[in-house]
């Protein structure tokens, strides 16, 4: 993988180079040129949204709900994966993100059932509709998702960088699309699957959906 320079956000690359040791038991390649690789990936222009500041949230809310999963470290793996190919305008970036996923772990001498895991995790953040019995995939959902939880605030920052990622949609077509996601997400039984989520956030993100959709459909 190539490397660049991102000494700017050591936090970040410790927390990388702490979970993957942990994961491949200490052995394999040095694991700071990978975290490069990836921060920068997350530091695209392109991005509003799916920043730098996103994999923190996500990294963060992981280790509130570790207990929750079966393997806490795949899933941290699979956080820093979940949104490394991110090009707003295609449709093809968590399978593009998996696979790099599937290349970078391999790379890095993971066993192949802990390649596969990684990779099905990221490929689940399609849909965030894990199975009943995938601890794993409901951490993982449920920390990407704990932004519509957010306090009104962080949640309109939330929804104007969405907006910005997609400048290149007309406004009456980004309405309607968004509206659309807005209504796909309130008519889930629940949007949240750890015990965690369920109570701390699932009634908070309900109602800032239901707000942001009664903005956009007036």
């Amino acid at each position: 993988m190539m490397h660049e320079d991102h000494t700017a956000n050591p936090d970040l690359r410790e927390r990388w180079a702490r979970t993957l040791r942990a994961v491949a038991g200490g052995a394999g390649p040095d694991p700071y040129p990978y975290a490069d690789n990836l921060l920068a990936r997350w530091s695209e222009p392109q991005r509003r949204y799916h920043t730098v500041d996103h994999l923190t949230a996500v990294l963060d809310h992981i280790d509130v709900l570790e207990e929750h999963a079966d393997d806490a470290g795949l899933v941290r793996l699979a956080a820093w994966f979940h949104d490394a190919v991110y090009r707003p305008d295609r449709s093809e970036n968590e399978e593009r993100s998996a696979v790099l996923a599937e290349r970078a772990l391999a790379e890095a001498g993971l066993p192949d059932a802990q390649v596969a895991e990684v990779a099905r995790l990221v490929r689940l953040t399609v849909t965030h509709d894990p199975a009943e019995d995938d601890a794993n995939g409901e951490a993982l959902c449920d920390a990407d998702l704990a932004i519509l939880a957010a306090p009104a605030p962080a949640y309109a920052a939330y929804t104007k960088a969405v907006r910005e990622e997609y400048a290149f949609v007309p406004d009456e077509a980004f309405r309607d699309g968004r509206a659309g996601v807005l209504r796909q997400l309130l008519d889930l039984p629940r949007l949240f699957r750890t015990p965690h989520g369920r109570s701390h956030w699932e009634s908070a993100a309900r109602e800032n959906l239901t707000a942001e959709l009664d903005l956009l459909t007036p």
